[in-house]
């Protein structure tokens, strides 16, 4: 007899393996793990049970160990199904008798009357979960004293950020939308708004895109006809951010699949750029840009709000593949600056060695990022800015950037 809601409670089970046994993302995961669960409510509760597993993981695994008499391996299928219960009953304020309910049908036999027992022990003694999640410790070697802030930033889902394709009617919007805006071209709204009835959706009038994911595009100013290379642009937000500025813009990445995305919202928003799929290590340009932005590829570990199976799969080895590319790509950009352009390289990563190690490699001479080109609460060091979750987090913080701005002489 089928039980209900537990189609969901195995896909967030299969989720969890997927990123910590195979290293996917929950992303890459999602079709296979989410095939057979039916409805849209359903699938956003096992990414939810999922996201949420990830994001309070060891301390979820602290509270396992300490009903236990003997420690289950990391891998062990117990481990996985009572970090989904309990992240069910102590995040997602799931009654526990419908945890157990959903969650004991994954195991069988001996696991089943473990994970049943340890469940019932926990929730008889109270168990809570601290008010910050505890980092993984490689990850607070790698974030050293920034960890702390950050994990406060990690603590809850993002809210829903838009970009306005015209800023002069950032008041209007804020107002229809009912948000709060932090800079020019900003509305902020609660997580868990659906996008597409929103006011202004269908007319073009905005975009989903990080408040810190906007700035790079900012640090270019307006285009005035000028010529911009957007490289690696997908999936699209910073080429409308260009083209409503006034750049012409070249929009340049490999994947056609995101870059079809992005032609849907240039045709949304009646913007227009050039869309060039290809390869950035061989493509040659025509001429050189007045402006290149690189938002490089990158480990993404500074989404680790919206995407925290990034806080469990990214480690040396994706680091360093990352920096390598990126080093190549940044030499490419420089060569395609004409005399007097301006180049901007930003990575959504928390990681030094792709963001602060990659910068001082440029042999351009560097324009620095000033104060007032910043939203409040955001400030430029050694003329080059670094965002974390943990920033602006009375307003609901930010995606972790590293940005950076040099001028070709």
């Amino acid at each position: 007899m089928d039980i209900p809601g537990l189609p969901a409670r195995r896909a967030a089970l299969n989720l969890l393996d997927a990123v910590l046994r195979r290293g996917e993302t929950m992303e890459q995961a999602a079709s296979g793990a989410l095939s057979r669960v039916r409805g849209d409510a359903d699938r956003g509760l096992a990414k939810a049970i999922a996201s949420e597993a990830l994001r309070w993981r060891v301390d979820l695994d602290a509270l396992i160990d300490s009903a236990t008499r003997q420690r289950l391996p990391e891998d062990a299928k117990p481990r996985a199904v009572l970090e989904i219960m309990l992240a069910q009953a102590l995040r997602l304020e799931t009654p526990p008798h419908a945890a157990i309910a959903t969650g004991l049908p994954l195991l069988t036999g001996g696991p089943r009357r473990l994970a049943h027992g340890v469940f019932s022990t926990l929730m008889k003694q109270g168990a809570t979960l601290p008010p910050v999640p505890t980092l993984p410790d490689k990850v607070r070697e790698r974030w050293g004293q920034r960890a702390d802030a950050i994990a406060a930033g990690v603590a809850l889902p993002p809210p829903l950020d838009l970009s306005l394709r015209d800023p002069a009617a950032t008041t209007e919007w804020t107002e229809r939308l009912g948000g709060i805006s932090l800079a020019p071209g900003h509305v902020r709204l609660p997580r868990g708004t659906p996008v597409e009835a929103l006011d202004g959706f269908r007319e073009g009038a905005w975009w989903v895109q990080d408040l810190a994911a906007t700035l790079p595009a900012r640090l270019l100013g307006p285009g005035e006809g000028r010529r911009v290379l957007d490289l690696c642009a997908a999936p699209g937000g910073k080429t409308l951010q260009l083209a409503a500025a006034g750049w012409e813009v070249t929009a340049l990445d490999i994947s056609k699949r995101r870059m079809e995305r992005l032609a849907d919202n240039l045709e949304r928003t009646g913007l227009y750029a050039r869309v060039v799929i290809a390869d950035a290590l061989n493509w040659v340009p025509e001429a050189p840009f007045d402006a290149v932005l690189l938002d490089a590829p990158c480990t993404a570990t500074g989404t680790c709000r919206r995407h925290p199976d990034v806080l469990h799969r990214i480690g040396e080895r994706q680091i360093e593949e990352m920096t390598q590319l990126q080093a190549r790509l940044l030499a490419r950009a420089c060569d395609w600056l004409s005399a007097g352009g301006s180049l901007v390289y930003a990575v959504c990563s928390l990681e030094r060695a792709e963001g602060e190690e990659q910068a001082r490699k440029v042999p351009l001479a560097p324009n620095p990022i000033r104060a007032d080109e910043l939203p409040l609460g955001l400030s430029p060091e050694n003329g080059s800015l670094r965002t974390d979750p943990g920033q602006l987090g009375e307003q609901g913080g930010l995606d972790g950037f590293f940005i950076a701005r040099w001028s070709h002489s």
